[in-house]
């Protein structure tokens, strides 16, 4: 087993930041076993090229929430070409020290080494890269995850806490 988590910031209009995660104990997520949600007061201004800087204060904060996890999904990109250019996985697996699968919603011009995996009916695909384990792994990984639709049931519940739903 590998307690697993999936990570997602939002942003409100109105200020601050709400940071979620859910754990499985597996990277499938077959169940969802803990969720979590923490609200930041204040986070950094949203800076094109690092938003690794707003990003990873939340991300720590969620994490200090629970028992740790053994690997860690972000929605976006772990790096962003394949030269390595690092994207908010990579900064976050080298803050962190963990395992790190990026699973990006739309394309980034530059992310051709990024595998495409097509979930359930959908026609998109969704973009994995990752940090600390192979590729191909994650991609597999991302492509076995509990749920009929595009983005797996874990990354919706993720998304949905972070954004206020419950």
């Amino acid at each position: 087993m590998t307690r697993t988590g999936a990570v997602d910031v939002h942003y409100p209009d109105t200020g601050g930041g709400r940071a979620a995660l859910v754990v499985g104990a597996e990277p499938t997520f077959p169940s969802i076993v803990e969720e979590r949600v923490c609200w930041l007061d204040e986070v950094a201004p949203y800076e094109p090229g690092s938003f690794y800087k707003r990003e990873l204060p939340a991300i720590r904060a969620v994490l200090a929430a629970t028992a740790p996890v053994e690997l860690l999904i972000v929605d976006g990109y772990v790096d962003l070409d394949p030269g390595g250019r690092p994207g908010l996985g990579a900064h976050v697996h080298e803050a962190l020290g963990l395992p790190v699968i990026g699973v990006a919603k739309t394309s980034f011009h530059t992310a051709t080494h990024a595998v495409e995996v097509v979930r359930g009916e959908a026609v998109k695909p969704l973009f994995v890269t990752a940090a600390g384990l192979p590729l191909a792994t994650a991609a597999e990984w991302v492509r076995a995850m509990s749920g009929a639709y595009r983005l797996p049931d874990a990354l919706r519940r993720v998304d949905a806490l972070a954004r206020g739903r419950q």
